[in-house]
């Protein structure tokens, strides 16, 4: 299957299925002498796996990362990294009613277009369950970036229509990665209300790399941003990206837009911490734009594999939104290409 593997140096391919043995991930390019071990992934997975919060599945998956290969004595060996996480709690006979149905807003009917054959199982690889495997390689990638005293945090801008007003908390202060007290909790509120209806939320994460060294970011056509965009856009659930001012530069003056260069730095972060498609030393800063989970209880019309029309209403385990989860997918995915790029500037030097 071609498209499952991203990065030029620092490489990733992932595998595996929603419903499969297992996913997982094989990591290259990371250099030897990084400490890593299960516990740090753990750390990692453990913010992104099912079964927490008002709007997660109720699939119970402990995630638990197991390092076969690139590891010896606690430190990486400069060998291929494999990382497997086994599924324990997958329940495909959820899906078999509807095998031959067309979700709408899945990827079933563009998978049997492309391959003339899709795992209906949850979904297969268009499953969200998929980015467990991105973040245990953005756990390996972040290790390599603590060396160099880069770190990525994120924080939930939006969620139903719900945007934050103020950051007046650490956004690990409650389940939804919300920064804003108040906030959160109208948030929670419009959960609960979508959650009676049958229905499902998306939302606006904003995602940070802080104390990236300026010049990463390869002109013309590997532009460090474009490179964010892609990594981010990858995501299933994201649907719109904005770097820096994204969408509010296009209504602002150049002289308003443009960031004033002084002695001591940047005046301000318009350019999100990238000019030229080149770090310049600021924050780098992105915001996702995140679609509602496609399933829903509600009933839908569509097709099945036989093009006759039906009434389609999802049953199983899903979010109601992928919003707090989606948090660290995003970071996992930022430090991937951090750490990409990073290593090809080291080859320039």
């Amino acid at each position: 299957m071609a498209g499952s593997s991203f990065g030029k140096i620092f490489q990733v391919s992932t595998w595996g299925e929603s419903h499969g043995l297992g996913l997982g991930v094989v990591v290259q390019g990371c250099p030897p002498g990084i400490v890593l071990d299960e516990a740090i992934l753990q750390k990692a997975l453990d913010k992104r796996k099912p079964g927490k919060g008002n709007t997660s599945t109720r699939r119970k998956e402990p995630d638990k990362a197991e390092i076969l290969s690139g590891v010896f004595e606690g430190v990486t060996t400069g060998t291929p990294i494999s990382i497997m996480i086994r599924n324990q709690d997958a329940r495909s006979r959820d899906y078999h009613k509807n095998a031959a149905v067309f979700r709408p807003g899945h990827g079933d009917i563009t998978y049997q277009a492309k391959y003339g054959i899709r795992d209906w199982r949850g979904g297969g690889r268009a499953s969200a369950r998929e980015t467990a495997a991105r973040v245990a390689a953005g756990a390996v990638a972040q290790a390599f970036l603590d060396i160099h005293g880069i770190t990525i945090k994120s924080m939930t801008l939006a969620l139903g229509g719900v945007s934050i007003e103020k950051i007046n908390i650490d956004p690990d202060a409650n389940n939804l990665q919300c920064p804003d007290s108040a906030g959160f909790e109208k948030m929670e509120a419009r959960i609960a209300q979508v959650k009676r209806q049958g229905d499902s939320l998306g939302g606006v994460v904003e995602v940070t790399a802080c104390n990236v060294p300026s010049g990463l970011g390869d002109p013309v056509f590997d532009k460090l941003d474009a490179d964010i965009a892609k990594a981010l856009m990858s995501i299933g659930a994201v649907k719109a990206l904005e770097i820096g001012a994204g969408c509010r530069a296009a209504t602002l003056t150049g002289y308003e837009n443009n960031d004033p260069i002084t002695r001591e730095g940047f005046g301000s972060n318009n350019s999100g911490g990238i000019l030229a498609g080149i770090s310049n030393g600021e924050d780098i800063v992105a915001r996702v734009h995140v679609k509602p989970i496609p399933s829903i209880s509600k009933s839908q019309q569509t097709v099945d594999e036989n093009g006759n029309e039906t009434i389609l209403s999802t049953t199983g385990r899903h979010d109601i939104s992928a919003i707090p989860r989606i948090n660290p997918v995003c970071r996992a995915m930022l430090a991937l290409v951090i750490a990409d790029h990073l290593l090809r500037q080291k080859c320039l030097q």
